[in-house]
């Protein structure tokens, strides 16, 4: 039963050393970089407010037979050809699924939200935004369209997306782990499920 009155939740942004401490204390985040790294890379590792997670090494190219009618409540495996290499080229007003490297397990008290870096952004690249739910863990599946009329190549083992953290000072009633959720613990890219 719930109480009358449901107590204001509160929550906030967490910063660079609280990540690090969730990942070295929980393995929230693994393999996890303490610093960022640049160098001649897409960015990755930890930010002052985030972690920016690197692609994999294997994606899922969208290539569907012509006339196809994609239905998100029925998507056939068959509609994507795999790659593994250390860069994709994504078609002109296509997308791609790839894998983060990175290893995610969500306290019950922490959502996560996924936003595309900036650097693929001004090239027409569009990285899906998407939560990490409280409870959740896996590899993540990240969804990478190419909004331009010409190919656009992306890196694996690069920076894709950050990561920001927000914690809650209460858990959530109900994980994404207690409700048995169909992504839980997905080791490869993982098309749409019902």
């Amino acid at each position: 039963m719930l109480p009358a009155v449901i107590p204001a939740v509160k929550m906030s942004i967490k910063p660079d050393q609280w990540i690090m401490q969730m990942a070295q204390e929980k393995e929230m985040i693994a393999p996890f970089l303490k610093e960022q790294i640049k160098k001649s890379n897409i960015s990755f590792g930890l930010s002052s407010f985030g972690y920016d997670i690197r692609l994999a090494d294997e994606f899922k190219l969208f290539n569907p037979p012509e006339n196809l009618i994609v239905d998100p409540k029925n998507v056939q495996e068959a509609i994507f050809r795999p790659i593994k290499a250390d860069l994709c080229t994504i078609s002109a007003n296509s997308f791609v699924l790839a894998k983060s490297l990175e290893y995610f397990k969500m306290p019950d008290n922490v959502l996560g939200i996924v936003l595309g870096k900036s650097t693929y952004a001004r090239c027409g690249i569009i990285v899906n935004v998407t939560p990490l739910e409280p409870g959740w863990e896996g590899f993540l599946t990240i969804s990478i369209s190419n909004a331009t009329p010409r190919p656009v190549k992306i890196y694996a083992h690069e920076g894709i997306a950050q990561v920001l953290f927000f914690e809650s000072d209460q858990a959530c009633r109900v994980s994404y782990r207690e409700k048995k959720g169909k992504y839980q613990g997905q080791k490869d890219i993982t098309i749409s499920k019902l």
